[in-house]
């Protein structure tokens, strides 16, 4: 664990971007003591500059608080990237577990399913089933985690199928322990830290897609999120630039940092490759 630390506090990059993911998620777990009032309520008059009438970020079109949208918007965003994730990530191991390790016939109908997946655009097969199962938190993460999973499933597989004929799994297949348990007790610990590394890039792109959903007014329109502010401010840019461009920031530091942390443990988790740069 000390080596993992080590290693992935050599990355400065990495440590700057787990400061501000810390950051975000202060900022999310404390919103309703920063701004004990609801994000939806009108606070004082519409389109105040940053910094005037008490406005620290200043205010919507609507006179509601930009900063406080923000703050509570984080929690969204940062909610529906965790569990999508997870989601993605429970799908996507369990077939690539079970494609790598079968193989045959099994392996071959798995990967023809993930291709077809493949196939569809991402964002387009969102927002084909947002708009289908009507926008809500749970159609979104849904739909997030079922165009997510087939990256997972084809990594989990080559490292099953790297794997499966190592000595250790044929012990566990001559001492007679069962399918299920060479799979997820011997194979599958030895093949988490790429999948570590991909789950932190899957947040980032999860906050992203639920942000581009958002932003089309495919949100959730009882959650307050960072794309449905930005959609909201881009028909008064020029009058209002701050009601998208400081969602807009809080989205790309968000992602930048995920993507840092993920550079991070790819660092932290193979030594090999650190040591080349």
């Amino acid at each position: 664990m000390r080596s993992f630390a080590r290693a992935f506090a050599r990355n400065r990059g990495a440590v700057v971007g787990l400061a501000v993911l810390v950051l975000v998620a202060l900022v999310a777990a404390l919103a309703p003591v920063l701004f004990p009032f609801s994000p939806w309520d009108m606070q004082g008059a519409p389109f105040a500059p940053p910094g005037d009438e008490g406005f620290l970020l200043g205010s919507d079109s609507l006179g509601r608080d930009v900063a406080a949208d923000i703050a509570y918007g984080a929690s969204v965003s940062l909610l529906i990237g965790a569990v999508s994730t997870a989601a993605a990530l429970l799908l996507g191991v369990v077939l690539g577990a079970v494609a790598g390790y079968a193989s045959g016939l099994v392996d071959d109908i798995i990967m023809r399913v993930t291709e077809f997946f493949q196939t569809v655009p991402s964002f387009i097969l969102a927002v084909v089933l947002v708009a289908i199962f009507t926008p809500s938190l749970s159609s979104i993460v849904a739909a997030i985690a079922l165009v997510s999973w087939p990256p997972v499933t084809r990594v989990v597989r080559a490292e099953f199928l790297t794997l499966r004929t190592r000595e250790f799994v044929q012990a566990a297949e001559v001492l007679g322990r069962s399918r299920t348990a060479i799979i997820f007790r011997e194979i599958l610990p030895n093949a988490l830290s790429p999948i570590i590394v991909l789950a932190s890039l899957m947040v980032a792109s999860a906050i992203l897609l639920e942000s581009a959903l958002s932003f089309l007014g495919l949100g959730d329109p009882n959650l307050m999120s960072w794309g449905f502010m930005i959609g909201a401010g881009r028909s008064v840019i020029r009058l209002a630039w701050w009601m998208s461009v400081f969602p807009g920031l809080a989205i790309f530091l968000t992602v930048l940092a995920l993507n840092l942390v993920g550079e991070g443990l790819n660092d932290a988790l193979n030594p090999r490759l650190a040591r080349r740069r």
